[in-house]
């Protein structure tokens, strides 16, 4: 494991923050609109003994997010749930027409432009996508059979949601990041709170509530919603680690400077997660509820995929970075340790 950092701020929250907004930690009004969508259905908690085995653990559980409403990660709760909450507003007679005449924009490196593009397709709004060049062209195609528009900018994501922004500006259309910034909340929040379905899902379907909860983490969503439901589930109990790739280390170098940073660095293999700006309100949700903040490296990533492929669980590196962590047993894992991992989406080729 690349780097370790106990969470100076936990419990208190940064000491410099640009806002007092935290993650939503209810997941009532996310399950109230997924109820009212066909493709929804829960996704499976898988229990994982040989590798619980393997670590000296007593149990290893992951949620199995490859299959979300058919979109192949778990993003599929975060846009188009914030679009359906858009939808809901209108009060629609016919949900298929709720949006039309409505354009959402982002950027997205992976997974978040697909969820943008089915929501957007479902309530009747157009979709476009930004995407940066170093993003497949096949992901741009698989967009496009969603519905969306593809629009190529810049060698970064961060390059490409500056031109997703301003598009949106340019042409009243709605910018959806699943980011956070300084003046920018309200969307970036409620596509976390989306994220908070499977939390729910995985405290429902688990034996015994965990004792370590590992959380894969780019701009924070994923790992923001899901400590924040478990902190309200479980209190204290669960220890909570936070992991990033080496390359791309925005929450952990936020939280050693106890206020949000740009940080940069190399392109990862892991690229869903290969974000140089943490959202701001996730790391500020983080910076309270997170225990610890781990970096690991390509080849700790790529060896995980190859682990958790050969007990039947195909993954990319971005996907298996939280459990990437966990089999690196880290030397305060005790032998009744309950883990608590998150398989985030489903293989490229998938």
């Amino acid at each position: 494991m690349t780097e370790t950092l106990h969470n100076p701020h936990r419990g208190t929250g940064l000491p410099n923050r640009l806002t007092d907004t935290l993650p939503s930690r209810d997941a009532t009004a996310v399950a109230k609109l997924l109820a009212l969508c066909p493709a929804h259905a829960e996704t499976p908690l898988r229990d994982m003994p040989d590798l619980a085995d393997t670590l000296g653990a007593q149990s290893f559980h992951i949620k199995d997010e490859r299959t979300r409403m058919g979109l192949g990660s778990f993003k599929a709760l975060g846009a188009a749930y914030a679009i359906a909450h858009d939808a809901a507003r209108t009060i629609p007679t016919d949900w298929a027409t709720a949006l039309t005449g409505r354009t959402y924009v982002t950027a997205s490196a992976g997974n978040h432009g697909m969820s943008v593009a089915a929501g957007a397709r479902v309530f009747g709004a157009g979709a476009v996508i930004y995407l940066s060049h170093t993003v497949p062209q096949a992901f741009g195609k698989r967009l496009e059979a969603q519905g969306a528009t593809v629009a190529w900018a810049g060698d970064d994501y961060e390059a490409s949601m500056e031109a997703a922004a301003q598009a949106a500006k340019d042409n009243g259309w709605t910018l959806l990041s699943d980011s956070s910034w300084d003046g920018y909340e309200e969307s970036g929040y409620r596509v976390m709170e989306g994220y908070l379905q499977m939390a729910s899902e995985a405290a429902t379907q688990i034996p015994a509530p965990p004792t370590h909860i590992f959380l894969q983490a780019g701009v924070g969503g994923l790992a923001a919603a899901v400590a924040a439901y478990a902190r309200a589930t479980w209190g204290d109990a669960p220890h909570i680690t936070v992991v990033e790739p080496e390359f791309a280390p925005a929450l952990i170098e936020s939280i050693r400077a106890g206020q949000l940073v740009d940080t940069t660095g190399p392109v990862s293999d892991m690229g869903r997660l290969d974000c140089k700006t943490a959202s701001m309100v996730a790391l500020n949700g983080l910076a309270m509820d997170a225990d610890s903040f781990v970096t690991i490296s390509e080849q700790e990533a790529h060896d995980a995929v190859e682990t958790l492929k050969a007990q039947g669980v195909a993954s990319t590196s971005s996907g298996v970075a939280g459990a990437a962590a966990a089999l690196l047993k880290r030397p305060d894992l005790p032998s009744d340790a309950r883990i608590l991992c998150f398989v985030s989406e489903g293989p490229e080729d998938a």
